[in-house]
């Protein structure tokens, strides 16, 4: 709800949280009613304000972005300043809006206490109702005057859905998935009988076997699952939703309990006594939705999924074989030269296995760099440093979340730093610190490996050294992860890389993930 809720006339705190209540009710409305609905309330004695706009999921909206916070006045929205002031229901009234379309209106008072029977503020007290918003409805011209045409059993249960949610009385309509366009809907009377079914939900049934018009029978004759959630929506008196499979097909229900309020006299007039209005039950709305194939779609990625999980898990376990075998070799081995690159080569192997661990356990292909390289530190703790030396190893930063393929390329770059700074950076010092950062920059990560060593020889050049691991640092850097590798030498080395957060082709989704 729009923030200029709170400095409105004549809203108290208690009325504003009942508008609230009223905003979550409005989604699915406007999908049952094909239209946009806009809460207002007065701004000034001229103007008022959209305080919460609801776009229908069912077609096209009217308009193309939401009106939340427009500012209307006696002048340009008459019918809509009319009911806020005078609290009379405004009828379909006709007019464009400012995209050109012919749009037809409508307008619902909004009391606070809701004039009916039994209630009161949320003091307690019996305080009067007063207009304190107007529920406004605009149906794109084309749809009104199909909807003139359905079933005036259908026209009627909308008018007491529309109603109920200016009364605030669609309890659990929140909590509802949204109605689409293909989705169907049925209006089953008080007694249980069904006295509308549209287009799209006769097609349903009758892949359900119902061949023949079901206006007239019974719901429970239908042996569906729509006689048990009616009588449970009823007996809550409130909105409900329920998965269920019937058949080779899987079906979503929505159910609307609807009421019917009757008095002596209009709530919207403003001579207001403590008559209230009496509600009855009047039937309820049943949409209908065929959710068989997005469930097979499902059930077919999960299954492709789990496929993966197990390709990883065995990738990791092959890895973890190969590290085992190089290491038995370099026991065995008496160069130590030759022992110095089975090493090497062992820690390379265990750290993309680290990659492919992670992805065996996780159904995204998303991987936390920070988790990773936790796990490579921990490494090179149990099995590179001296015990002649007092080097600490640390990791410090926040959770950065990457696709798998930049996952991989980073665990091999701080594997190799690493391996550079335990090896090469304290030949001439027996104690020192090596430090791995991790820094989200929003679009950009930082990953920044500082040791206090002896730093890089005078002139060293990446491409004129021999050594392989800044060779497949300076690689995987520029050519993989299209970024910037930087060497400061000075009171030991910094090494930094910078790269772009790059969404790879095939791993869409590492955005959903928030760096914390």
């Amino acid at each position: 709800m729009h923030s200029a809720v709170n400095s409105c006339l004549n809203l108290s705190e208690a009325s504003i949280d009942f508008l609230r209540t009223i905003e979550a009710q409005m989604g699915i409305v406007a999908d049952l009613s094909r239209a946009d609905i806009l809460l207002y309330a007065r701004k000034s004695e001229h103007e008022a304000i959209a305080l919460a706009h609801a776009q229908p999921h069912s077609l096209a909206h009217v308009y193309s972005k939401s009106r939340e916070g427009y500012i209307i006045s006696n002048k340009t929205r008459p019918e809509v300043m009319r009911t806020l002031i005078t609290g009379q229901h405004q009828k379909e009234y006709r007019s464009f809006i400012a995209e050109g379309a012919p749009v037809v209106r409508q307008a619902l008072p909004v009391h606070f206490p809701p004039p009916l029977a039994g209630s009161s503020s949320a003091n307690g007290s019996s305080e009067k109702p007063r207009v304190v918003a107007a529920l406004i409805i605009v149906t794109n011209l084309i749809e009104y005057e199909r909807h003139r045409l359905r079933s005036r059993v259908f026209q009627q249960a909308l008018k007491k859905l529309q109603l109920m949610v200016s009364y605030g009385q669609v309890p659990g309509a929140e909590a509802l998935s949204p109605f689409g366009e293909q989705d169907g809907i049925i209006f089953v009377d008080d007694f249980g009988v069904v006295r509308y079914v549209s287009g799209v939900a006769s097609n349903f049934y009758r892949r359900l076997g119902f061949k023949e018009n079901l206006v007239g029978h019974h719901v429970a004759d239908l042996e569906t699952a729509d006689e048990e959630i009616r009588r449970t929506a009823l007996a809550q008196n409130r909105c409900l939703e329920r998965d269920t499979k019937e058949g080779e097909r899987y079906w979503v229900r929505k159910v609307l309990p609807l009421t019917s309020y009757s008095a002596s006299r209009w709530p919207w007039l403003d001579t207001f006594s403590q008559t209230r209005l009496t509600a009855k039950p009047y039937g309820v709305l049943i949409a209908i939705h065929d959710a068989t194939e997005s469930r097979r779609q499902d059930q077919e990625i999960r299954v492709k999924n789990a496929m993966i999980q197990e390709v990883h898990h065995r990738v990791k376990n092959n890895l973890q074989t190969i590290a085992g075998l190089l290491r038995m070799q370099a026991r065995r081995v008496k160069s130590e030269e030759a022992r110095q690159i089975l090493d090497e080569t062992l820690n390379r192997i265990l750290s993309i296995a680290v990659i492919h661990e992670f992805l065996s356990n996780d159904n995204s292909n998303i991987i936390n760099i920070k988790e990773v390289s936790h796990r490579i530190v921990a490494q090179f703790r149990q099995g590179m440093l001296s015990p002649d030396k007092e080097i600490q190893l640390e990791l410090v930063g926040e959770p950065i979340y990457l696709p798998a393929r930049q996952a991989t390329a980073c665990s091999l770059i701080i594997n190799e730093l690493l391996q550079n700074a335990i090896e090469h950076g304290f030949e001439h010092k027996q104690a020192g610190f090596v430090r791995v950062n991790l820094a989200d920059e929003g679009d950009e990560v930082i990953i920044t490996v500082i040791d206090n060593g002896d730093g890089l020889p005078p002139g060293f050049k990446v491409e004129q050294a021999d050594s392989l691991g800044f060779h497949i640092v300076k690689i995987l850097v520029e050519e993989d992860l299209k970024g910037q590798l930087l060497l400061n030498n000075g009171n030991g080395l910094t090494v930094t890389v910078k790269f772009p957060k790059i969404l790879f082709r095939g791993e869409e989704g590492w955005k959903e993930h928030v760096s914390l």
